[in-house]
């Protein structure tokens, strides 16, 4: 959806430029964003501290399993001896406990999808920043990201590709 609103915005603008003045030169940037924020010195860092957090998590999703394993062998193997209300006592806990490891590793995705968010939310205002300055100081009517492939032409005689000069900027 936003693809085609987006689309439709630069349609209407480049027919709002055409029916204004004929002579007028119309130019925009395109570039790729992911390439973009990924060649900033501070992604590598971002990248480091989610690595570390992402461990973290998975050794505790480890422990869990490696406890609910045992419990569950421990189950088995007293399960013949076990009385009824015993018995059903242990299924019940078992139960309780995949219950809660299940909603840990969800919880856990989430945590760290928006731990990453956070973390990148720096570096993508520096980088929307430094578009921002590059399109007004090039005269761009917009400056487009390759990444969304909404485009799949673009004429490298009205637009120019600016990953390069975007990157060096950000370094």
């Amino acid at each position: 959806m936003k693809r085609v609103i987006l689309f439709l915005f630069m349609v209407a603008a480049l027919t709002a430029s055409a029916q204004t003045d004929s002579t007028q030169t119309f130019s925009f940037g395109y570039l790729s964003y992911e390439a973009a924020l990924k060649s900033m010195p501070e992604f590598a860092t971002v990248q480091q501290q989610m690595a570390e957090l992402r461990s973290q998590y998975l050794a505790e999703t480890k422990r869990v399993e490696d406890e609910f394993n045992r419990k569950y062998e421990e189950f088995l193997e007293g399960q013949r001896d076990f009385p009824r209300t015993i018995l059903q006592k242990r299924q019940t806990e078992l139960q309780e406990l995949m219950e809660k490891n299940i909603l840990f590793k969800e919880k856990s995705h989430e945590e760290l999808a928006e731990a990453e968010r956070q973390a990148l939310a720096p570096l993508r205002i520096r980088l929307i920043e430094q578009l921002d300055t590059i399109g007004r100081e090039r005269g761009y009517a917009f400056i487009y990201d390759t990444d969304t492939k909404a485009l799949p032409y673009i004429n490298a005689a009205q637009g120019e590709d600016i990953n390069q000069l975007v990157q060096d900027a950000l370094k």
